[in-house]
């Protein structure tokens, strides 16, 4: 997209330099159009003038002493002629000619020897340009110079993301000179997601064929399982893996698997066969224990199976019998989900069970916090009201039963209130324990209890908790007391269960666990910055241990009004497999409505108890390494108090030996838990993968959004041992890294000025700018340490669909909402926005209404505006067509996401403006991020220089 002299081909055949990120300018010359000789793009990128007539742009490269920088729009009086050695990029047409393998941005013949040493193209070093603003920002340095004067405007050019284009008279003063890169001529996120919805929504994706790549998690599609398990169960960043590990290590391409043992599936899909073997259980593979699965090999008439993962012959049990047909499969393959589908379920017997006994159904218990702050804000009388309601919806396996999970009550400040709600009691009894140094349950017989049996107890106890706390003007709490009483009550039903605890301030009282304020915003950006992000103390992390051991999982819904200590607080959730919720400032009236709903979806979701899981894979690669809310002992095994529908689990895999073409590599997750009715259950998946010689074929079959997935979540826990700046450069290094190694080993031979990015992975340089500027890893002055904390812990147990939304947001126009369809999303940038607009951006944790300045013209629009800004965080319900539509679009968002999202409504040039301009990712952050078109030059130039 940008053009350099050529520079000798002799850069393919040496290897990469070892990389250090050391200073070096983004140099470039003007783009020429493309030879004749050279085929046409499939579309044109550009219908103004030609080359010739558009205006020279300044340079984009800084000083070479300055660090990478981040791009600085000038927004001042147009500035005199600049006499200095400018570059002059130009808004040349970027024709892009993808060919199946990858994304090129051609290259022009080299400029005239008087125009490249004008422009600085051969990268020597210049001098302060006159006119350079300097840095914004501490630490970092603006990407370019200042506009030039822009001569007259070309012919506008055809905008294909833009619904309704923007016009130049509606844009801020800075918008009006053009990008030294034309934005429209580099990879679009939209076009690719809309590609893909069109390629693969219509016809069904059967799992059968090794190694395909799945539809993109923004694609609606039907899956049908033939053998490997549903994409909605586990996800590869590469689905043909390099046969060596020099190979895997010169591409650079992590090798992992996201998996989502419990997924939701859609109705049309069918939820995962459960076997049953009876006593004698599932069969397994005798030497590396891997269940029966359609790759195990029949052998000796069907007396003997060879296992697909470690080749070891196993006797068939006389009752797993059967003969097999011509092609040797046997003739009941198609009858046991075991030996045909990808996904399926045994039924565990006896010696899956803790002591070898059969498990009790699991408990769950309300633990509410009644300090001063938390009745005052309104959330204890919430949580009680809301109670009532939810005791009817407790985790069942059959709708039409009872569900057979048992409930307890505690209320707590800085000592604790346990109630017995015993079904013969007329009123709820309380009783105090004050002594929290050394926490016992006070009562066996009444606390944990049938909903059914004592419902006129329980809801006169929920009644009373709001009266009885009302006067309160207790401010201190404790809070490790609170999850060890949790602990003891499960310990003394000998049952798995969950707690949910609804706290609102740091615990300074006097007890175990008791928590100091330690938020320092002059630690951020030192090497001292990981402390934050560390617990305070080892007493969390051995207190999760016990839960575990028990299969106690710890839900936590936090209602700050000021530092809490995330951080800290988090660690017994994150281990156990539960969830941190957050409410800052919680208010009644605003908060309410998502607080109930995230709160409701928490009780209600299929989920399951004590559970082990475990990754085999065939001989020549292994499990090293797992990311996710769990606990582990020991290096296999992953052990989840609580295991819900939403938690993924990541695994990344290494080379401990050669692989074969032929065979290919095969995994099986295995996880062992407890259901909701109190059955042992095991959830297995399988995985089969091609594996290849050859890097094109690597970089043919990789999924960019699992790849941002499973860096992200790399990326976040090293802020846990490493400063952020060093997280940072390893992310851009190991980019950099995958796209060089594409561009030397794969790419047709071209000038060293173009940048060629392999098709499957032309979207990596947005997505992965996304996370450099993401809140955890380059945070703005007003992003608090606690939310932070949050942030990182929340990201960790994600799935592909979530964290792709968190890092890209989706952008809707909502100009015509007419039909069932969706309105095509557009580009996440400040110039795809027009004053006339309306938009709705989903963040995945949030909801935005944009309207833009001109946009009352329509009546109906007008209408629904003019009541939304009396709620602000709600729509009120009109009798029109728009109103209506608006509100299937965001219930139907809300209804994917595994968090209700709040809405905000932000009007163009209201100082909320601010926060919704903070997830157009594609721009400039205020934070210091650099814009889409920035970063991908300085991808580009680390890219030329570990070619070099």
């Amino acid at each position: 997209f940008f053009s350099e002299p050529p520079i000798s081909a002799a850069y393919s055949a040496a290897a990469p330099p070892s990389y250090t990120q050391a200073p070096h300018p983004v140099s470039g010359a003007p783009s020429q159009p493309p030879p004749p000789s050279e085929p046409a793009a499939p579309q044109p990128y550009y219908d103004g003038p030609p080359p010739s007539q558009q205006p020279p742009f300044p340079s984009s490269a800084p000083p070479p002493s300055q660090p990478f920088p981040s791009s600085s729009p000038y927004s001042g009086p147009p500035l005199p002629a600049n006499p200095g050695p400018l570059q002059s990029l130009d808004n040349s047409p970027s024709h892009l000619a993808p060919s199946p393998a990858q994304q090129t941005f051609p290259n022009s013949a080299p400029p005239p020897v008087s125009q490249a040493l004008y422009s600085g193209a051969f990268g020597q070093p210049r001098g302060p340009q006159p006119g350079y603003a300097g840095p914004q920002y501490p630490g970092q340095q603006n990407y370019g110079a200042v506009p030039a004067p822009t001569p007259a405007p070309t012919q506008k050019r055809l905008d294909p993301d833009s619904i309704p284009s923007p016009q130049a008279s509606e844009l801020p003063a800075v918008q009006k000179f053009r990008h030294r890169i034309d934005p429209d001529a580099i990879p679009s996120p939209i076009q690719v997601i809309e590609d893909d919805r069109a390629n693969k929504s219509s016809e069904p994706f059967t799992t059968g064929v090794k190694g395909q790549t799945p539809p993109l998690v923004t694609t609606n599609f039907q899956v049908k399982d033939q053998g490997n398990a549903s994409p909605r169960f586990v996800r590869c960043t590469a689905y043909n893996i390099p046969c060596t590990a020099d190979m895997a290590k010169q591409s650079q391409v992590p090798l992992a698997a996201v998996i989502k043992p419990l997924a939701m599936l859609p109705p049309d899909e069918t939820r995962p066969y459960m076997v049953d073997h009876g006593e004698a259980g599932p069969i397994r593979c005798n030497r590396c224990k891997a269940y029966m699965c359609p790759y195990m090999q029949f052998i000796e008439g069907g007396r003997r199976f060879q296992c697909g993962f470690c080749s070891c012959v196993t006797d068939v049990p006389p009752h797993y019998f059967q003969h097999l047909d011509h092609t040797g499969k046997r003739v009941d393959c198609c009858d046991r989900p075991e030996l045909s589908l990808g996904s399926y379920e045994f039924v565990a017997t006896v010696d899956y069970c803790k002591n070898n006994k059969l498990p009790q159904p699991p408990s769950f218990i309300f633990f509410i916090d009644v300090s001063y702050n938390a009745v005052k804000s309104g959330m204890v009388n919430i949580v009680c009201q809301e109670l009532k309601t939810l005791l009817d919806y407790l985790p069942r396996e059959n709708p039409e039963a009872d569900s057979v999970v048992r409930v307890g009550f505690v209320t707590y400040n800085k000592v604790l209130h346990f109630y017995n709600v015993k079904s013969s009691l007329a009123q709820p009894q309380m009783m105090v324990v004050s002594d929290v140094s050394d926490m016992f349950l006070p009562l066996l017989d009444g606390f944990l209890v049938n909903v059914n049996d004592s419902r006129m107890v329980i809801e006169s106890l929920l009644d009373q908790i709001p009266e009885m706390f009302a006067d309160t003007r207790e401010t201190e709490t404790v809070f490790g007391p609170v999850i060890q009483a949790g602990l003891e009550a499960l310990k003394a039903a000998d049952c798995a269960g969950k707690l949910f605890l609804f706290h609102s301030s740091l615990p300074i009282a006097e007890a175990p666990g008791k928590l100091k304020n330690r938020e320092d915003k002059k630690l951020v950006g030192t090497d001292k910055e990981k402390s934050l992000f560390q617990p305070q103390s080892g007493f969390y992390s051995n207190l999760s241990k016990e839960c575990v051991a028990q299969g106690c999982c710890v839900d936590l819904f936090l209602f700050p009004n000021q530092y809490v200590d995330v951080a800290t607080l988090g660690v017994v959730p994150v281990s156990t497999g539960g969830s941190v919720y957050k409410y800052t400032y919680f208010q009644a009236e605003m908060d309410r409505e998502r607080f109930l709903n995230d709160l409701r979806r928490d009780v209600q979701k299929p989920m399951g108890f004590d559970a082990v899981m475990r990754v085999r894979t065939s001989t020549g690669i292994r499990a090293t390494d797992f990311f996710g809310s769990f606990f582990m002992s020991n290096t296999t095994d992953v052990e989840l108090a609580g295991l819900d529908c939403d938690k993924t689990v990541t695994v990344e895999f290494r080379h401990d030996d050669k692989l074969s073409e032929d065979t290919g590599a095969l995994m099986q997750c295995a996880v062992l838990y407890t259901s909701c009715s109190g059955q042992r259950r095991l959830r297995v998946h399988n995985m089969a993968v091609n594996c290849c010689s050859q890097l094109a074929d690597l970089y043919r079959n990789c999924e960019t959004d699992t790849i941002i997935n499973f860096f992200s979540k790399y990326a976040y826990r090293s802020l846990l041992n490493t400063p952020t700046k060093t997280v940072r450069d390893t992310l851009v290094n190991q980019c950099a890294q995958i796209l060089a190694c594409y561009r030397k080993n794969c790419a047709s031979p071209s000038s060293a000025g173009q940048l060629i990015l392999p098709e499957c992975m032309k979207l990596l340089p947005v997505y992965l700018n996304c996370v450099l500027k993401s809140d955890v890893l380059q945070p703005g002055a007003d992003v608090s340490v606690d939310d932070r904390a949050y942030l990182r812990q929340l990201l960790s147990c994600m799935d592909v669909s979530e964290s792709h939304v968190f890092f890209y947001p989706r952008l809707l126009p909502l100009v015509k909402l007419d039909g069932g369809s969706l309105p095509m999303a557009v580009r996440n940038s400040e110039e795809r926005l027009s004053k006339g607009g309306v938009y709705l951006l989903e963040t995945g944790l949030y909801l935005f209404l944009w309207v833009g300045a001109n946009a009352q013209q329509d009546v109906c629009v007008s209408n629904l505006l003019n009541a939304c800004v009396a709620f602000q965080t709600s729509l009120p319900e009109l009798d029109n067509p728009f109103s209506q539509r608006l509100r299937e679009i965001i219930d139907s968002f809300r209804s994917q996401r595994s968090r209700y999202m709040k809405l905000m409504v932000v009007k163009q040039e209201d100082k909320a403006e601010l926060i919704f301009k903070h997830f157009l990712c594609e721009d400039k952050s205020a934070s210091g991020g650099a814009s889409y078109v920035d970063f991908l030059c300085h991808m580009h130039k680390e890219i030329r220089q570990l070619l070099s």
